[in-house]
């Protein structure tokens, strides 16, 4: 919706001051950003990336955390028969586990956001280099992202997911 204010806006702006004779030699053309970037080979090998770099990392954490939740639900059913020394060493090992398990996960947990943020970025700079192209070639003076309606012959959506196909390597 953000987005949608600020294209308003700019377009606004824009017919007002150029005024309605400069306005009507402007070339618009429109992409359909959802479309492009779920068509893109770049996103799509990227998510597979991303699920096999952290799948094995998430699997092995959920293992930990039902052992630890095991291990601790144990020691509250045999607390009470256990003597202090070990009741008190059981403690500190559970305690000391749930730390590391807390570490792990938020260590994962960044370390996901950060490997998402890079390929965002690497599938953001890819699509706009794309559409940047188009818009040349098109001699197109402004595009615009997700209009309500595009008339068919201004929407380059087809071609923007074509040339990201063709320059994919793992076509």
């Amino acid at each position: 919706m953000r987005n949608f204010h600020r294209v308003f806006g700019v377009i606004a702006l824009f017919v007002l001051s150029a005024g309605a004779a400069q306005a009507a030699d402007m070339k618009i053309i429109t992409i359909r950003f959802g479309d492009i970037v779920q068509a893109a080979p770049l996103f799509k090998s990227g998510q597979t990336q991303f699920k096999t770099e952290f799948e094995k990392r998430k699997t092995d954490l959920e293992t930990e955390a039902r052992k630890l939740g095991d291990d601790a639900k144990k020691f509250q059913r045999e607390g009470d028969v256990m003597s202090s020394d070990a009741r008190a060493k059981t403690e500190k090992d559970l305690q000391t586990r749930k730390i590391d398990f807390e570490y792990k996960q938020r260590q994962l947990q960044e370390d996901a956001q950060k490997r998402e943020r890079e390929l965002y970025d690497k599938v953001m700079n890819s699509i706009k280099a794309v559409v940047i192209e188009v818009a040349k070639e098109q001699s197109a003076d402004i595009v615009l992202q997700d209009p309500v309606y595009a008339a068919p012959g201004i929407d380059v959506t087809d071609q923007v997911i074509k040339r990201l196909q063709a320059a994919s390597p793992a076509k």
